[in-house]
Order: C-alpha cells, then structure tokens, then sequence
C-alpha cells in the first residue's frame, strides 16, 4: 500500500467515525425511515411508471403518515374515552374524606390529615413537575426532530432508491451474479421478517383485540396495540393480555364472557398462527423461532425499539451471507488469484 492509498483510507475512516456521530442520535429513526422506504419501495417502482418519481415517493410519504398518524389518533381517543368513563362512573359521594379519615383512623390507629396530606403530595408533583419540565421539553423536541428526519429521508430514499441501489452495487466489489444472489438472498430475509414475522404479529393482535372489545374489556384498543408488540415474541405472544383478561371477566362477575374470550383466544388467535403462517412465510425464506426470539430479543437491546423489527433480519441477513459465501468463495479466490 503506497502513502496516497493509505491516506485516503484514513480519511474515508474519519469521516465515516465523524457521520456515524452524526446519525447516532437520531439512529432510531433512520432506522424506521429505511425500514419504510424498503416496504413502500415496490409500490414507488409502480407508480414511476405513470407519474414522476418525485410525485410518487410524496404521496407514499403522505400514505406513511396517514397509516402512523390515524391509529395512532385512534387508540389515544379510545383510551381518552375509557378513561373518561370511569370516571365518570366514580361515585363521589362515597369518596368524603371525613369517612376515609376514619377508616384509616380505625385501621392504624392513627389520626390523618387528608386534606392537607392530599395538598402536600400535589404540591410535591407540581415541583418535579417542574423540574422534569426542562428534561421532558428537550424529549419532545428531539422527537419532532427525528420524525422530521424521517419523513425527509423516507421521501429521498424513495426518490432516489434507484441510484442508490445502483451505487451500492457499483461500489460492492463483487462480480454482479454474486450481488444478484447476495440481494436475492438478503430480500427474501426481510421479508420473511415482515410478512410472515411483523404481518403475523399485527393480524393476531388484532384478532385478539376484537375478543377483547367484544367481551366489553376496557382500553380494547389499547391492550390491541400491547398484544400485536407482544407477539412479535415468539412463545409469549397475545397470551400476556387476553390471559389476564380472562381473570379480570371473573373477578368482575362476568364468567361466561370470560369463558367465551378463553374459547376465542385459544381457538381462534391460536389456529390464526397455523393457518397464517404457511401461507405467509413459504412464500420467502423459512426463519427458525430461535432466529425470531433472539433476534427480537438481542435487537431491542441492540437497536431499541426498532430492534423488533431489524434484530431479526440481521441473524436473517448473517444466514443469507454464509449460503452466499458456501456457493460462491471458492470461485471469488479463483478469480482474484489469476488477476
């Protein structure tokens, strides 16, 4: 290696060091843009056919926010509602501090202020309150940054996804029927993630979220949106919430509803998973669970939140890069040995 060569190794490794701080922060969030981008891609390759690709990828941003924003609307409201039906339902009569003073007066045997114990604690909450409001003012600004960011990079990544493509493949040293089985291998990988990994999870949290709204369970649409990120997990899934579910029916009085979500739940959730996943992921490359839970798993600690997602797809992305290596490394060190 002569001196020009080494130094512009050096300079690619600074300022790969000095991007890399740059995307750290808002790491997260380029993380979603590219996952995005790379499931709406096929649908911006159809539409460059009949408008401009700058059109295209803006609508495809605009269905993106739509798909995020809506239900995201929509639980928030359902759960307002439910919240402000019990309170509602809250009997303040019962509730005159004189009686609960008593209560607790015959209980401990001590004599308790509760109006002044009650102005105390809020004003306590009103002061880290204000403390806190500093930290939390910072954490929502850098979350509208970073959802800004991903917007924009969701729309140039759709924009110009073919250039970049183009580019990788120009800038990857291998010969091009190794980077076609490369890419093969890697897309088929992701989505057997998506479809018959993160598909899966959304179809059985739903269908477990209509048990719970039909058998009057409150925050329904809440409890959906826990039961679709719960069954991202392999062997732990939607049972987290219908199964205590059940428990809170009996508890409350209501045995045959909470017979009826039990039957639901085990038959209906239970056989969606047999009956889904054949159709889903024979469709692409066949992962085993102990890749999901792993990846799942290490990928949240790894990656956060998006590690549910790209955890997954990196022990995936690993698998597919040995089957490459197996078919093709005896004729790559052929080739760069008669060069």
């Amino acid at each position: 290696m002569n001196l020009s060569k080494g130094f512009l190794l050096v300079l690619v490794a600074l300022f790969a060091y000095l991007s890399l701080l740059l995307v750290l922060p808002f790491f997260q969030y380029v993380l979603g843009a590219i996952l995005v981008a790379y499931v709406l891609y096929p649908a911006q390759e159809r539409l460059e056919r009949r408008v401009p690709p700058a059109i295209a990828a803006l609508a495809l941003v605009a269905l993106a926010i739509a798909g995020f924003v809506v239900p995201l609307v929509a639980v928030v409201a359902a759960v307002a509602s439910d919240a402000r039906r019990l309170l509602e339902n809250v009997n303040t009569d019962s509730l005159e501090m004189a009686e609960l003073e008593r209560a607790i007066e015959a209980e401990t045997g001590r004599n308790v202020d509760l109006p002044s114990a009650l102005a105390d604690a809020a004003q306590n909450v009103g002061t880290v309150a204000l403390e806190r409001s500093t930290e939390w003012f910072s954490t929502i600004t850098h979350v509208l940054i970073g959802l800004g960011l991903a917007v924009f990079l969701l729309y140039y990544l759709l924009k110009d996804g073919t250039d970049l493509l183009a580019w990788m493949r120009e800038l990857t040293p291998l010969p091009d029927d190794v980077q076609d089985d490369f890419y093969r291998e890697l897309d088929e990988v992701m989505w057997a993630v998506l479809a018959g990994h993160v598909l899966i999870a959304i179809i059985q949290g739903t269908i477990a979220g209509l048990g719970l709204l039909a058998t009057g369970v409150p925050n329904a649409a809440f409890w959906t949106f826990i039961m679709i990120i719960l069954s991202l997990i392999p062997l732990i899934g939607s049972f987290m919430v219908w199964g205590p579910a059940v428990i809170f029916l009996f508890l409350t009085g209501e045995p045959l509803l909470g017979v009826g979500l039990f039957a639901y739940s085990t038959v209906v959730v239970g056989l969606s998973d047999d009956y889904l996943r054949p159709v889903l992921v024979d469709r692409y490359a066949e992962l085993n669970p102990a890749v999901i839970i792993l990846g799942v798993l290490g990928g949240v600690y790894a990656f956060g939140v998006m590690g549910l997602f790209y955890g997954p797809v990196v022990l995936g992305a690993l698998l597919a890069t040995l089957d490459v290596v197996n078919d093709h490394y005896e004729r790559l060190e052929d080739a760069s040995g008669m060069q």
